[in-house]
């Protein structure tokens, strides 16, 4: 019998805490589900990974589109008539900065945060602890009520006091801003190498920047409320853009000290730079100008800035830190799955309906388990076993009409269309609802949380790779919910803009 209030605990921190990297495939993190009604169909041509600068061209056609560009925030409207073989263009630009400290403190440690969406409520308390100048008192602010202010005033109070007293200030000069991110995964040291600067938001339609997942309405509205009430853009969100003349990342490579560097939560190490020559910016611009982008991590902000910018015609900047895709350090993990509360559930029970598609063996040792895009392992308080999928299986599974074959392959998508959906009667809409899922990066606390009882099984998948998040961007589909776990995180408070 599992510990439920023991599991309700657990939950909330699961769906937050995306667990520190100590080695790839353990390190995973959260997946949700694909919309079945909103898959386009496929392109007619394929072009090897990286080609993101012939979107446009599909984009273009008339065919069905994704349903996150016919229905979403962004998607409104159809694309461009006649825009066909046309280069749409990113605009970049340097801003003025807002940063804790200038030119006094270097070290931030003290007053940076992880993403909102990454902070649980013991989290967000430790940075609260940490300094009353926490940038997390405007990104993520708690939710009681003080002096009859709601948290989005507050936020907005805040960020005033912190102005008028000159803790937080504008930079002098426009600038663009070298990012390095250094951290250890699979026992070496790698530092990933980008560039903040504003980058213009765009309906999806228009092809010039690709989403990889879905949205929801809620966490939306809450970043709308914030915007709108503190004129800040504290969050970066996470770009990715082709880079094979290796022009980003030479202008991501400046001389000299950076002006602010911090730990986060994990302990791995963040540092900035700063560079206003303006022959600099002007090939950062020329760079990154006619590139299409893909987001990472940040699909709400970034949706919800294209709103914003409805709302206020001229405000159409977003804070933006740009990664090549063909750069090191771009590392992704998985996420394993934890079942709860599914009737009838057994492990004998489940691996006699596998047997439908898959080979069904003892799995000895689940820490050692390495999963691979067709091979699964599955953790219970009786026992472990793996699940292989039959060569031609395959092509037998219950897969959702119009999807292509580079989202079939996807070691999430296996899983819910061929174990979670049919087998244990989690559904898209439970799935949604988060009723009997939750997820950890953490390949050894899922195991101990199966066998333990906490939860009726463990679900283990191997990750997404670059590759495979591009074959399904570029053709026009948005991957299952949550498939990729970009790691390390991106960090608030190192600069912010404001609007």
């Amino acid at each position: 019998m599992r510990d439920r209030q023991h599991r309700a605990r657990l939950s909330a921190r699961l769906r937050r805490d995306r667990g520190r990297a100590r080695s790839g495939p353990r390190h995973l993190r959260r997946a949700d589900r694909l919309d079945r009604r909103g898959h386009a169909r496929r392109a007619r041509r394929r072009r090897p990974a990286g080609h993101l600068d012939d979107i446009d061209r599909r984009a273009h056609h008339h065919r069905s589109q994704p349903q996150h560009a016919a229905r979403g925030a962004c998607g409104r409207g159809r694309p461009r008539p006649g825009a066909r073989g046309s280069r749409a263009l990113v605009r970049v630009r340097a801003f003025h900065g807002h940063r804790y400290a200038i030119d006094r403190e270097r070290d931030l440690g003290k007053v940076v945060a992880p993403p909102y969406d990454q902070i649980s409520p013991e989290q967000q308390d430790l940075l609260y602890a940490m300094s009353p100048a926490n940038i997390v008192r405007i990104s993520y602010p708690r939710d009681e009520a003080e002096g009859g202010a709601d948290k989005y005033a507050r936020a907005r109070a805040t960020l005033d006091a912190w102005l008028a007293e000159g803790l937080w200030a504008r930079e002098a000069a426009p600038a663009v801003y070298p990012y390095h991110q250094t951290y250890r995964v699979d026992g070496r040291e790698v530092t990933r190498v980008g560039l903040v600067a504003l980058g213009q938001v765009t309906d999806y339609a228009r092809g010039e920047v690709l989403p990889h997942e879905r949205t929801h309405a809620g966490p939306k509205q809450d970043r709308m409320r914030l915007l709108e009430a503190t004129g800040a853009d504290t969050g970066l969100l996470f770009m990715l853009v082709a880079d094979p003349s290796g022009a980003l990342l030479a202008a991501s490579t400046p001389g000299g000290e950076p002006i602010a560097e911090a730990r986060d939560l994990k302990g791995e190490r963040h540092r900035l730079w700063r560079v206003t020559d303006p022959t600099t910016i002007a090939r950062v611009q020329a760079s990154l100008g006619g590139a299409r982008v893909i987001i990472a991590d940040g699909h709400h902000r970034y949706e919800t800035a294209v709103e914003y910018a409805r709302r206020h015609p001229g405000a159409d900047d977003k804070l933006m830190a740009f990664f090549s895709l063909d750069g090191p350090g771009l590392t992704i993990f998985p996420n394993h799955r934890l079942v709860h509360d599914v009737e009838h559930f057994s492990l004998a029970r489940l691996s006699d309906a596998a047997r439908r598609w898959f080979d069904v063996a003892p799995l000895a040792d689940p820490l050692a388990c390495r999963p691979t895009n067709r091979s699964l392992g599955v953790v219970t308080e009786q026992g472990a076993v793996s699940l292989t999928l039959r060569p031609e299986a395959f092509d037998t599974l219950p897969w959702p009409a119009g999807t292509s074959r580079a989202w079939r392959e996807l070691a999430v998508s296996i899983l819910h269309e061929g174990v979670l959906k049919p087998l244990c009667d989690i559904t898209d809409t439970k799935l949604d609802a988060k009723t009997h899922v939750d997820y950890t990066a953490d390949q050894a606390e899922a195991v101990r949380l199966a066998r333990t009882g906490h939860y009726q099984a463990a679900f283990l998948i191997a990750p997404t790779t670059v590759d495979e998040l591009q074959a399904v961007v570029r053709g026009g589909e948005v991957l299952p919910q949550k498939s990729t776990h970009f790691y390390p995180k991106l960090l608030d408070g190192l600069v912010f803009s404001r609007i």
